[in-house]
């Protein structure tokens, strides 16, 4: 069973900025190792907090996915991707 990889426009935006290499590398985490699986939790952690108990966050080097898994349409929609020290704070 695949799942279907979607990319916040944010996330797109963001994804452009990076080193191509670093955006590569995050692209190819996604859609070759999360991507095929069966359950795509198995690879990644659930956050922690009342306001974030529906997202989950994979780690690629120094970088950081934050993801909602849509089991109901095998969907996995990207809404952030940020380097580990501000990944998990407030946007500005």
């Amino acid at each position: 069973m695949a799942w279907k990889v979607e990319l916040d426009e944010v996330v797109q935006r963001g994804l452009r900025k990076l080193d191509p290499q670093i955006a590569r590398r995050i692209l190819a985490y996604l859609y070759e190792r999360i991507a095929p699986l069966a359950n795509p939790r198995e690879l990644g952690e659930a956050l922690q907090g009342s306001q974030f108990g529906h997202l989950w966050r994979y780690r690629t080097g120094d970088w950081r996915i934050v993801a909602e898994i849509r089991d109901h349409v095998l969907c996995i929609l990207v809404v952030r991707v940020d380097h580990r020290n501000k990944v998990y704070r407030n946007r500005p």
